[in-house]
């Protein structure tokens, strides 16, 4: 008996390794999903507030990149960058007023490449930027099959929809309400669940692959979500952010006002004076609250997806992307949004489920996603050995996806790559999905950067015109330390002065993993670009940052090992 049983494992096993490398080898359907504004608060990335049941599932089944950041902390530019697998600095989009194709180079996108290779493409919600930076019509018919979808209820979201304390609407940044009492009984999240599982259900049983794109609004502001998601967060056991306050050695050139938050009609009841004021304690919880509580709805969203893709046998051929554009600063640096450099600005969940290689055939028959219901069943223990710390990036998005899809990654892009449609400025991770990390990765990079209009805020500070921007902030992220220079910079020409330095921020990631302590000093960085005044102009901006870096860091080992 026992012998049998061996062998009816032993079978077992190669049955599901023969499946395995067969899964490696076909084309995967691809379900990509897209939430705005999410930082990593969730409870797979180790947040111990939030509720995220549906997503720490998935994380449960995936790789999940613990270190992945965007390469602009605002939606078009990051959303153009990733799905173009292209830096600001190649698709020139630095705000949302212009077009890649026309402005910078007809680049090939994520959706169009799956497009020219078969599949069927198509879009729900906000994945693309809407408006000219996807030319009003989300790249389509580049990217799409069909005609990206947006929910109706959407055009209410800027509109005094938020019941005050008055009775009357306004136009809140706190905004929970009664679905049933939103026109048309929805918001527009729910909407989009619903349009894409209708998909789902529609091309369960085509033969023609498909990628699936669903971009969620929320949590981006205003927070209209429904009220009942609030109970989750009672306001007595929220806490302020860890460092709510400006730091004093932070430079001007680097701080966001936040008047996007400003704007809203219950924060400028609060004469809050710009732009260093402090929103008031009590505001600055609810505000909190309401950005956990819209998590936990888009999570349900999430659950609602992934059950739909389980229960339509769409799951063992399936590949699922979860990410967002980019975070946003819950108080942090005394800073309410993105707009920024820091971490909680650029840094996102990136999560790849990928059947047959992050997870196996379960010859049980249990479902691989069943809906959690995050009102009555909030807790999902995350367990996982699939995680992978060194940093990565979002323009790594495209080449990575392609390739555990079952198609060839784009090649890489040249120094200078604007007449080339298709090619990548990113790196292809599949070598992560194969191989166990071994540590901390020294050559492990990430770049951001974002534009100025001056070196002191200003009411345009946070998202200037193209024309308005007089300097740019280039930050590089390592395992050890964020590194930031704000350069000179011509809209015109889109040229940055490396030699014009307004500003400059290096932070020390063991010692402050919050970035509040700027350890930068003029009189070192005079040094350095003395000792690198002889490298050719040829060389590349990141490569002089990096070499920076490495000249800074090693002087402070010097000074340290002497002290």
């Amino acid at each position: 008996m026992c012998t049998c049983v061996r062998l009816w494992l032993l079978l077992l096993v190669l049955h599901t390794l023969t499946l395995a490398a067969v899964a490696r080898r076909e084309r995967r359907n691809v379900l990509f999903i897209m939430a705005d504004d999410l930082r990593t608060s969730l409870g797979c990335y180790g947040d111990s507030v939030v509720k995220s049941p549906n997503i720490d599932q998935l994380a449960s089944k995936s790789q999940v990149f613990l270190n992945a950041y965007a390469q602009q902390a605002v939606c078009a530019p990051s959303r153009t960058s990733m799905l173009t697998s292209r830096r600001p600095d190649t698709t020139r989009l630095y705000d949302f007023k212009s077009y890649w194709r026309v402005h910078s180079g007809n680049y090939t996108t994520l959706p169009q490449y799956f497009k020219s290779r078969g599949y069927f493409t198509t879009s729900v919600g906000k994945v693309f930027h809407p408006g000219i930076a996807s030319n009003h019509s989300d790249d389509y018919p580049y990217s799409w099959s069909i005609p990206a979808y947006h929910p109706a209820s959407f055009r209410f979201e800027k509109q005094k929809m938020c019941k005050g304390e008055d009775g009357e609407l306004h136009a809140n940044l706190l905004c929970a309400v009664n679905v049933t009492e939103q026109p048309g009984g929805t918001l527009p999240d729910l909407e989009s669940t619903d349009e894409a599982v209708r998909l789902l259900k529609t091309l369960a049983n085509d033969d023609v692959p498909f990628f699936l794109a669903v971009g969620f609004h929320k949590p981006h502001i205003p927070f209209r979500i429904p009220q009942e998601y609030l109970s989750l967060y009672p306001i007595d056991q929220m806490t302020l952010a860890p460092d709510p306050d400006v730091p004093k050695s932070l430079p001007p050139v680097a701080y966001n006002p936040w008047m996007d938050v400003r704007k809203r009609d219950d924060v400028q009841k609060l004469n809050i004076s710009f732009p260093y004021g402090p929103m008031p304690k009590d505001f600055q919880l609810r505000v909190r609250q309401h950005y956990y509580a819209a998590v936990s709805y888009m999570d349900a969203q999430v659950g609602r997806l992934l059950s739909a893709l389980d229960e339509l046998g769409l799951a063992d051929n399936t590949m699922a992307v979860f990410t967002s554009d980019h975070g946003w600063s819950l108080g942090e640096h005394g800073e309410w949004a993105k707009y920024s450099n820091f971490d909680v600005a650029t840094r996102v969940p990136l999560i790849f489920y990928v059947p047959g290689v992050t997870t196996l055939h379960d010859w049980l028959g249990e479902s691989a996603f069943p809906f959690i219901d995050v009102l009555t069943k909030s807790n999902y223990s995350f367990q996982n050995a699939r995680v992978i710390r060194n940093v990565v990036e979002l323009v790594d998005v495209f080449p990575t996806v392609s390739y555990m899809a079952g198609l060839r990654a784009p090649e890489p892009c040249a120094d200078v790559s604007f007449q080339e449609e298709l090619c990548t400025e990113g790196d292809n991770l599949a070598h992560t999905f194969r191989h166990r990390e071994r540590g901390e990765d020294e050559e492990a990079i990430s770049f951001s950067q974002y534009p100025r209009p001056a070196d002191a805020p200003q009411v345009n500070s946070d998202l200037p015109d193209l024309k308005d921007i007089k300097v740019m902030g280039y930050s590089l992220r390592s395992w050890d330390y964020r590194y930031t220079l704000w350069l000179g910079f011509n809209p015109k020409t889109f040229q940055v002065n490396v030699s014009d330095v307004h500003a400059g921020e290096l932070y020390m990631l063991a010692d402050d993993p919050g970035q509040d302590n700027n350890v930068y000093s003029d009189s070192d960085h005079s040094v350095m670009m003395k000792k690198m005044a002889s490298l050719p102009h040829t060389v590349s901006l990141q490569m002089r940052m990096k070499l920076q870096l490495l000249y800074l860091t090693a002087g402070m080992k010097t000074k340290r090992g002497k002290a």
